[in-house]
């Protein structure tokens, strides 16, 4: 924040108009001097950064995945800083410590460690203190080798007296440099390789100190990518920051910044979204698919798709169909891992629907010894189709059905929820094909389900169609008492 300049200066008995403005400029000057080299006094965080930062309390491992220039880093940074000073602001309810801290600040080369994570911390080379760490907390500021410029560490003065070591690292150095040091905390500035992730781990293992990582997801589909999104752990958590959750872009600059990116990195480079590039299999942008919910009209058909599973996920899947403009909505999904089909089924009967399901619901699986899939979901009370998912003229093959869902989301006619289906678009972003063009059939089942209720649309039914098939038993009255 800036001073207001001086436009009038009022008269002071004693003071000349000339001796007055110096007192003023050196006043502002001060002024000025002190917001520059103490930037974490005056951190206020946006909302989705004050999120990361809370869930600190609860997860030991964290991820910020934002698009570029949104104050990813700065986060980051501003975490180091707190827990090397101990100066926690009032609003803060992450991981506290009482005591000097051991640090790891690390970064891709030294190259962007010098320009990204060292500036954040403590400014550029010819402006030290005015980064995130105050500059008065600055003990010693200590230089590395090699590199022009570069620290090796950075010495902070603690609030309980003592002094807190930041070590500035570089992936470059690969994972042998990470080995052999004990942490309170470790922040992982750009993508990391998954075996440096790993060792960053190891290196806060002893008082589980939390590792945070802020990055823009050009990697895509990456190991320590999926870790976040798709291995569920209490210990675990992931903010994703667009730009529409910052405020020092004006709407215009908002919209000019996206469109300037190419087409297969703007999700990741202004949202925040994992980019596939080339091996992407699905390219329309996310906001040319999503829609407001709204009541679904009684004469458009609906109809379920069931992707079985255990180990991995079951996913469940719901479409509406308006048969006028031939535009298809994906209403509402429902993804789980180790449960029964007893306890599926409980989940999404409330649905009433019919339901689409693949070639393997013929297989013997889950707890019906002897009893297939399909039939065990059947006798649960599910209205599953008479035969599995497959297309009018015969055949069930994944290209022609990817293709399928592909054509109608580049013509308008696939259309998304907003709510109830972050589970089909996480999948959604990170679907992809292998370097040989082979699709991955991982991680893949809301995706599934949705593809299985696709190509069975043509048995869906209507609300009036599904309320004579589920309407209740009604018995005449015989006059017997």
């Amino acid at each position: 924040m800036q001073p207001e300049p001086i436009t009038k200066i009022p008269a002071i008995k004693g003071l000349l108009p000339d001796d007055l403005e110096a007192l003023y400029k050196q006043a502002e000057t001060e002024l000025t001097r002190r917001v520059v080299e103490n930037k974490l006094e005056g951190y206020r965080p946006y909302l989705k950064q004050r999120q990361f930062h809370d869930a600190g309390a609860g997860h030991r491992e964290r991820l910020l995945m934002a698009g570029n220039q949104l104050g990813k880093s700065l986060a980051g940074g501003m975490e180091c800083a707190i827990h090397a000073t101990g100066r926690y602001p009032e609003w803060w309810k992450g991981r506290r410590f009482d005591r000097p801290t051991i640090g790891w600040a690390c970064g891709t080369t030294n190259e962007t460690v010098r320009d990204t994570v060292q500036r954040i911390l403590v400014g550029r080379p010819n402006a030290r203190g005015t980064g995130c760490i105050p500059a008065e907390a600055i003990v010693d500021l200590v230089a590395a080798r090699g590199t022009p410029d570069l620290l090796d560490s950075i010495k902070v003065r603690h609030i309980s007296g003592g002094v807190s070591v930041i070590g500035l690292k570089s992936y470059q150095r690969e994972r042998e440099s990470f080995q052999g040091e004990t942490l309170d905390w470790c922040w992982l500035d750009e993508e990391c390789p998954p075996d440096i992730y790993s060792e960053a781990l190891t290196r806060t293992n002893i008082g589980r100190g939390p590792v945070w990582l802020t990055f823009t997801p050009l990697l895509g589909m990456s190991e320590v990518v999926l870790r976040f999104q798709q291995e569920q752990s209490p210990d675990r958590s992931v903010t994703v920051m667009t730009i529409d959750d910052v405020d020092h872009y004006s709407a215009e600059e908002k919209e000019a910044i996206a469109a300037a990116y190419p087409p297969h990195e703007r999700e990741a480079r202004a949202k925040g979204i994992p980019t596939l590039g080339s091996g992407r299999i699905f390219t329309s942008a996310e906001a040319d698919l999503l829609v407001e919910p709204f009541e679904c009209p009684s004469h458009w058909v609906k109809i379920g798709g069931i992707d079985f599973g255990w180990q991995h996920y079951s996913a469940f899947c719901e479409l509406w169909h308006d048969r006028d403009l031939d535009i298809v909505y994906l209403a509402r999904t429902h993804r789980t891992k180790n449960a029964t089909a007893v306890e599926q089924a409980e989940a999404i009967r409330h649905w009433r629907l019919r339901w689409a399901w693949p070639h393997d619901g013929r297989n013997q699986t889950l707890a019906g010894a002897g009893v297939d899939l399909a039939t065990q979901y059947r006798d649960l009370s599910l209205d599953m189709l008479h035969e599995h998912a497959q297309f009018l003229e015969g055949g069930n093959s994944l290209e022609q059905g990817l293709l399928m869902m592909d054509e109608r989301m580049r013509g308008g006619r696939w259309k998304v929820f907003e709510e109830r289906n972050e589970a089909w678009l996480e999948e959604y972003r990170l679907y992809h094909r292998d370097v040989n063009g082979k699709v991955v059939a991982k991680h893949d089942d809301a995706l599934s389900a949705s593809r299985y209720a696709l190509m069975m649309l043509r048995f869906g039914q209507t609300e009036s169609a599904k309320g004579r098939f589920y309407r209740e038993i009604e018995y005449p009255r015989l006059g017997i008492v």
